[in-house]
């Protein structure tokens, strides 16, 4: 009997040697931040490159005398940057967003609601593009949305 519980005890320990890293990597994933899950900076820059270049060409928001001006003050590269650098520290990564509070840089841009719902449609399409998942969507609308009351001045 006391050979068996040895023996059973080395299994134990050999599987645990074997799985547990495995066992302890899953728990560490699941654990990881949004800016990791999105696939750090190279991911969030890629998203947010096709994202820009879909704000820009949207014919609905360059309706809007504002946003379509604010495309010479703030050209695509300089958008890119700041919208990647605010996803990156909001998502947890180590960026440090240096732009302008979000009230402050939208507030001259006259933005509606329905405004921000095509930019909302539209930030979903390069998610949907590069294939993000539903949870991580989730997330990045859940942040996105805590800046609504700060940009969106018109119903």
């Amino acid at each position: 009997m006391r050979l068996f519980s040895r023996a059973l005890l080395v299994i134990s320990f050999a599987l645990c040697a074997c799985f547990g890293p495995a066992v302890l990597a899953q728990q560490v994933g699941a654990q990881a931040s949004l800016y990791d899950r999105l696939g750090g900076l190279k991911g969030i820059t890629i998203v947010v490159d096709d994202f820009i270049d879909r704000l820009v060409t949207n014919k609905t928001l360059n309706r809007n005398p504002a946003i379509n001006a604010g495309r010479k003050s703030s050209p695509p590269p300089y958008l890119k940057f700041q919208v990647a650098q605010l996803v990156c520290e909001a998502s947890g990564g180590p960026c440090k967003y240096t732009g302008k509070p979000m009230k402050e840089s939208h507030a001259h841009l006259n933005i509606s609601e329905r405004e921000w719902d095509v930019m909302a449609e539209e930030f979903k399409k390069s998610l949907n593009k590069f294939k993000v998942p539903a949870a991580e969507q989730k997330e990045l609308f859940d942040i996105v949305g805590k800046t609504k009351a700060d940009i969106v001045v018109r119903k």
